[in-house]
């Protein structure tokens, strides 16, 4: 009975969440999320501040409401989980950069054209880009309290509840304070955020955090 009861309010907070990505889909030509566009200093401009959401592809592999649907879950748990993974203690700030390099990346267009093709690019991998889809972190139990706060977040900037607002600089990359990858040295830091750094740099394909 409990698991009967645990399986239909997972339903029901699945289909809540369809139907609100859903209304980015309809508003916003099939785009999730708030990709964010960087621009050199000289060139903003004050309604440059605010960074505008930017189409981002859906690719399913069948048309339908179903696969839509299915789509939509799955963008949101990867978000979910990089953010959750990346920045589970660095409080909604820390997870909202995390979020950032996510869509910066996928506006490079050199890393994946949906959430989970930039989240697990590399996966499995000792070039994984995101650590947790390679150390075998995905095999532990989560923090319930903590898992739930990271899927709250991820479904508030996926339908824009959230704003994101380059806080990060354009940021494409980033690591921990306790680690010095040969990679930074390469390229441009642009700022700290918590406990993590942040650059943005010609330098592709280089494991994060």
């Amino acid at each position: 009975m409990i698991k009967k009861k645990t399986s239909d309010a997972l339903s029901r907070s699945d289909a809540v969440l369809i139907a609100a990505l859903a209304i980015v889909l309809a508003t916003a030509s099939a785009a999730i999320g708030s990709a964010l566009t960087y621009q050199p200093a000289a060139a903003r401009t004050v309604a440059a501040t605010t960074l505008a959401p930017a189409p981002v592809r859906v690719i399913a592999a069948k048309t339908g409401p179903d696969a839509v649907s299915t789509e939509l879950l799955a963008e949101h748990r990867c978000l979910s989980e990089v953010l959750y993974y990346e920045a589970r203690g660095e409080g909604r700030q820390g997870q909202q950069a995390i979020a950032e390099v996510v869509f910066h990346r996928m506006n490079t267009g050199n890393y994946g054209h949906s959430i989970c093709a930039v989240v697990y690019e590399g996966a499995g991998h000792p070039h994984c880009q995101f650590t947790f889809t390679c150390n075998g972190e995905l095999t532990k139990g989560k923090d319930e309290d903590a898992w739930r706060q990271s899927e709250a977040l991820a479904a508030q900037i996926l339908t824009g509840e959230v704003a994101l607002h380059n806080a990060t600089g354009g940021a494409t990359n980033f690591h921990a304070v306790s680690v010095s990858p040969d990679w930074a040295d390469t390229m441009n830091e642009t700022t700290q955020i918590g406990n993590h750094i942040f650059y943005r740099g010609a330098i592709l394909h280089s494991s994060d955090s």
